[in-house]
């Protein structure tokens, strides 16, 4: 899995870190999501007052599946990862957007495709690396479908559009002002974050805010005597 710092980009280090881990055990279960969520049925997610419906994240992961057919075992997600990997990535986008919203910053449709020319540029020069062919490969097996492009050049902007702001305008060319920028990103992400009340499904999981990523929710149904859950205890609440 590929990660910013790969790409060499001037961002926080805890965000280098963590973009794109996604986790690998498996989904605990729930027969009815309205009976063990206040998450509301048909919905993986509410984030703040908007949902994720459970249909445009299977519209993603259909579309994330087709895209990944022709690549065949370079794209290791399987058929259980992939929700939330799709899933990780659709909340993200919404909390760098509420941080935008916070620190009052806008971004143009051309700094979006800017900010998509950059990581694209970027995932070409560390795909190999990372054991796949190419950018596109290489996103693919990190749950982003081709439609997701586009907010993931806007993500890019929005987080450049941060840095520079906070750091005075200008970019970040010390390791002090990188420094100052990490603990400044950090903080701005985790309020964002907690602002929005994230809900997700269990039929998906649950939101680790250590990673911002959607790992496997507890398993509530029976298990054998000394089979542990697979499920993370990581990152419950925010950590802000």
């Amino acid at each position: 899995m590929f990660g910013r710092a790969v790409f060499g980009r001037a961002v926080p280090a805890k965000k280098t870190s963590r973009v794109l881990a996604l986790g690998a055990a498996g989904l605990g279960a729930c027969a009815l999501i309205s009976a063990c969520s206040p998450v509301q049925a048909g919905s993986a997610a509410i984030v703040g007052s908007q949902r994720i419906t459970s249909s445009s994240l299977d519209q993603q992961v259909s579309n994330l599946q087709t895209a990944s057919k022709p690549l065949g075992s370079q794209i290791t997600l399987t058929s259980a990862e992939q929700p939330r990997a799709v899933l990780t990535w659709l909340i993200r986008f919404s909390i760098m957007d509420q941080l935008a919203a916070d620190n009052g910053i806008s971004v143009t449709q051309a700094q979006s495709q800017t900010g998509l020319s950059e990581i694209q540029s970027e995932a070409a020069s560390s795909a190999s690396q990372e054991g796949f062919s190419s950018a596109t490969a290489l996103f693919l097996g990190n749950g982003i479908s081709p439609q997701m492009l586009p907010a993931l050049g806007t993500w890019v902007a929005q987080e450049t559009a941060y840095q520079t702001k906070v750091n005075g305008g200008k970019q970040i060319t010390s390791q002090a002002e990188s420094n100052t920028v990490t603990a400044k990103y950090n903080k701005a992400e985790c309020q964002a974050a907690k602002s929005l009340n994230i809900q997700v499904s269990p039929q998906y999981g649950r939101l680790d805010y250590s990673t911002y990523t959607v790992v496997a929710a507890k398993n509530t149904l029976s298990q054998p005597q000394g089979v542990p859950s697979p499920a993370s205890t990581t990152g419950l609440t925010p950590a802000c």
